[in-house]
């Protein structure tokens, strides 16, 4: 009797996408390996380790995050070409998901990443080549991540396209598709937020935000009083929400996997990294709650 090959769709989230380790551990517990994993953004680079064998590693990692080691991630850029700090971020890529020179073809699962094609807005999926270039195209959210070239295409995060990557996963071979949906309920959250990523000590993300909210307040004055308008990555976030969870929807009713896991992570924030623990734990309850189905689509005792 043929094997069942096993596919693992990682969605896009941000922090939310620690809760991406939580699900690989409990499913692991469970005796379930997956043979293919893709990955959109925050999936893109937890597949990726994964599929190095560093996800421990990772794990060890982000667990630690505090909000200012968070922070340490992110500058103003002369070149206004985004926020993130790439040689901090290209450290972290080479200690916790791969090095420069590993390709993709050498893991012994098969793996692949989504991006986007900046100019022509197709879907571009990156099985082959460098890891690094992969991940880093998937996670590279517009007005954080400069783009990436590759291939003579600006790529930016697939998560515009094709923010759970189930598609991906049959392409490759998969008979099975355990999808990891990040999007569910988040529409809105995160102008409920309160607490900022760093206390304003003048780190960059308060002191860009609070720029673009006065002149907003400048030039549209609120008409109730207290009324402010959103900070700038209130609003970005809550835009991202927005679209990720719109194109979830459309593209899992054109394409629905065979198990879907939803971890119930909306209360973290986009640039909450330092919330590994939380979103970790919420993805091994997410895997228990569905225990039942996930043995019966898997045919385990």
């Amino acid at each position: 009797m043929r094997k069942v090959t096993i596919g693992l769709a990682l969605g896009s989230g941000s922090a939310r996408g620690w809760s991406h380790i939580g699900v690989i551990n409990a499913l692991a517990a469970q005796g379930v390996e997956p043979d293919i994993v893709c990955g959109t953004s925050a999936g893109a680079l937890v597949g990726a380790s994964y599929a190095a064998g560093n996800l421990p590693k990772l794990e060890r990692w982000v667990r630690s995050l505090t909000r200012f080691d968070t922070a340490r991630f992110f500058e103003i850029s002369a070149s206004l070409n985004g926020f993130v700090n790439t040689e901090r971020l290209h450290e972290f890529l080479n200690e916790y998901v791969a090095d420069d020179n590993a390709l993709i073809e050498k893991f012994a699962k098969r793996y692949a990443a989504v991006a986007t094609d900046l100019e022509g807005g197709r879907e571009i999926w990156l099985d082959r080549g460098s890891v690094l270039e992969a991940v880093w195209s998937s996670m590279s959210l517009p007005g954080l991540f400069p783009a990436i070239r590759r291939d003579h295409r600006w790529l930016v995060d697939g998560g515009l396209v094709n923010p759970v990557p189930v598609s991906v996963c049959r392409a490759l071979g998969a008979d099975v598709v355990i999808a990891v949906n990040l999007n569910g309920d988040i529409v809105g959250r995160h102008l409920e937020q309160i607490a900022p990523v760093v206390k304003k000590n003048g780190g960059v993300v308060e002191r860009i935000t609070d720029l673009v909210s006065e002149y907003a307040a400048s030039a549209f004055p609120p008409k109730k009083d207290g009324e402010k308008p959103p900070g700038l990555f209130d609003a970005i976030a809550s835009s991202v929400n927005v679209m990720q969870d719109r194109i979830t929807r459309s593209r899992m009713a054109g394409d629905p996997p065979d198990l879907m896991l939803a971890p119930r992570a909306a209360q973290i924030g986009l640039l909450e990294f330092y919330r590994a623990g939380e979103a970790i734990s919420e993805g091994e309850l997410c895997v228990e709650r569905m225990l039942p189905e996930i043995r019966n689509v898997l045919g385990l005792r």
